[in-house]
């Protein structure tokens, strides 16, 4: 029977620890070589959590031809240009009115009775009432006179009359009461401030406003302008005059629209129509006007380059009527030459083929001007 004797492992001294007695220390042996004896530490083995991302570089400034793409820029914000506000609090709002019969029947009212007072004072004749008591004018007969009086006055003054197409803005001491469109006798309260506003539709045709085409030419432009009163209470209490407001602001249209000269391409002029209705109904919206239509009705260029303009028009124009004519006489010419040459009525060569071309040539651009 063999007897294994237990081997006792000892511990292994270090290659790189300098031999010496039991007084030197000795390193713990390395769990985990490789070539380049790099040690591992066990605590990394055994590690759960990822490790940290390490910082990506930031990027100033790409090369080009290397795949990198720029960082797109954001553009700097645009400050849109502060639009009018209308006041939430003057709109237009219905007047109260009464029918005309009403004051012509308080009007009638206060005169009975201040004929009723008179007589009652005895200041009327007996023979035109009828006899009356002779009381005197005391207290009471001025008092009824007096309010005779004040019922006949307001009952006469306070009538009016509405038409079609015009309206009443109502105010009181200051304060906004409300618009009267009702058409035929009406009765107002007189102590009320009453302003006529046409609310009918109007056209507008303005001077002569300078302007500019696409290409920065100056223009001379008179526009039509067809707009009414929408709101009667802000065209006639938010602004002092509404009709000096759309003016400017026709004026201010036209310093931001290119318009386009008579003659020219139909569906340019047609858009700057619509982009000068569209920016000049915005700024006249907030002061209760509304605009249907801003068009040019006559473009012209400005005095100082009228006449260095005109020259260039003509000498565009016959620059043009020049290059379609030498068309038309290359193709009449082609058109011929080749006529003769496949019909076999002629053998030509390259001499000859050129000379009946230099011919043909003179011929036409001779019988072409002839006419003009």
């Amino acid at each position: 029977m063999s007897t294994t004797t237990p081997h006792t492992h000892e511990p292994e001294e270090h290659p790189d620890s300098p031999p010496g007695g039991a007084g030197t220390a000795v390193r713990p042996p390395r769990l985990i070589r490789n070539e380049a004896t790099t040690e591992i530490p066990v605590h990394l083995l055994f590690r759960d959590e990822p490790a940290p991302e390490a910082p990506r570089p930031a990027v100033v400034n790409r090369r080009r031809g290397t795949g990198e793409r720029p960082r797109p820029v954001r553009p700097a914000p645009v400050r849109r240009r502060p639009e009018p506000l209308p006041d939430p609090e003057l709109q237009e709002r219905p007047a109260r009115v009464l029918p005309g019969a009403a004051g012509v029947l308080a009007g009638l009212g206060g005169v009975t009775g201040c004929l009723a007072a008179t007589w009652w004072a005895g200041v009327l004749p007996g023979d035109v009432l009828g006899p009356h008591p002779g009381a005197g004018l005391g207290a009471a007969q001025w008092a009824a006179c007096a309010g005779s009086g004040a019922l006949a006055l307001l009952g006469f003054g306070g009538l009016t009359r509405g038409r079609t197409g015009r309206a009443w803005v109502l105010g009181l001491f200051g304060r906004y009461r409300g618009t009267v469109r009702r058409t035929g006798l009406l009765w107002i309260n007189p102590l009320l401030r009453r302003r006529r506003a046409d609310v009918r539709l109007r056209h507008w045709r303005s001077g002569v406003v300078p302007a500019a085409d696409a290409g920065g030419v100056a223009l001379r432009v008179v526009v039509l302008v067809v707009w009414r009163v929408r709101d009667t209470a802000r065209a006639l209490l938010g602004i002092e005059e509404h009709e000096t407001y759309l003016r400017a602001c026709v004026e201010s249209a036209l310093a931001r629209v290119p318009v386009e000269l008579p003659g020219g391409v139909r569906s340019g002029a047609d858009a700057a129509g619509d982009a000068l209705t569209r920016l000049v109904a915005a700024d006249v919206a907030p002061v209760g006007l509304e605009v249907f239509s801003v068009q040019p009705v006559r473009v012209e260029y400005a005095p100082e380059i009228a006449a260095a303009m005109q020259r260039r028009r003509i000498a565009a124009l016959d620059a043009q009527q020049r290059a379609t004519m030498l068309s038309s006489v290359v193709d009449s010419v082609e058109d011929t030459v080749t006529r003769l040459t496949t019909r076999g009525l002629v053998e030509l060569d390259d001499y000859e083929r050129k000379a009946l071309v230099r011919d043909l040539t003179v011929a036409f651009c001779s019988a072409r001007r002839e006419p003009a």
